[in-house]
């Protein structure tokens, strides 16, 4: 298992619009990159144990997922923002900006049904077949760290990405509530993608029932 840290110069980022066309390759420095959470106070870095993360299967994504990009465009996650503000660093128009460009994305809603991932843009399915492609541990500018489980494309599709990464904050074997997802054909780079985080939950769940959920935490 490697551990991965990057670093902010020399970082190509993906765009915030997603788009499954070729990516440049891109280095793996041992370096760092600024770091992406949600806004959890600690008293310290939160690290990550190694000898605690286990191989996870895509069945942990499973399920019929809708992105959450709408619902900020919509305002029915004003609420989030204002209250992000009055506990956080940034201002609710900082916050809004700094989520506008996590959450960007064209894919709308994301299938995962056995090793078949179905990516929907305007309704039109992208399928591709996937398989384990291990993980990788960040380390973040803050000294946060944070793990992504990999998976690469077996077939399916020629305009399916060849590889997806999921975040979701755990390291073991969990059936996800919701994830941040990054994708591309290049492996590597996309490990530098640290500014667009196309963020699902499940379909099922209105607006409201998201924002209120996001509240909670």
């Amino acid at each position: 298992m490697q551990r991965t840290t990057l670093k902010q110069a020399g970082i190509i980022a993906l765009g915030a619009m997603i788009v499954f066309s070729t990516q440049a390759t891109a280095q793996q420095a041992a370096t760092q990159t600024p770091s992406h959470t949600h806004a959890h106070k600690a008293d310290g870095p939160s690290l990550i144990n190694a000898a605690e993360i286990q191989a996870r299967p895509l069945s942990d994504w499973a399920a019929d997922w809708q992105s959450i990009h709408p619902y900020l465009n919509d305002g029915t996650l004003d609420a989030v923002m204002t209250h992000k503000a009055e506990n956080g660093e940034k201002t609710v128009e900082e916050y809004h900006a700094y989520y506008q460009a996590g959450y960007k994305t064209d894919v709308e809603r994301i299938l995962i049904n056995g090793s078949t991932v179905t990516f929907f843009r305007d309704g039109t399915p992208i399928q591709g077949e996937y398989e384990d492609d291990g993980y990788e541990i960040l380390t973040y500018e803050s000294g946060n760290q944070g793990v992504r489980f990999l998976f690469k494309k077996s077939g399916g599709d020629a305009e399916a990405p060849a590889s997806i990464q999921f975040s979701d904050h755990k390291i073991v074997p969990t059936k996800a509530d919701h994830y941040h997802l990054y994708w591309g054909n290049d492996r590597a780079q996309i490990l530098t993608e640290w500014t667009n985080w196309p963020t699902y939950f499940p379909i099922e769940m209105s607006g409201e029932d998201i924002a209120n959920e996001m509240l909670a935490h």
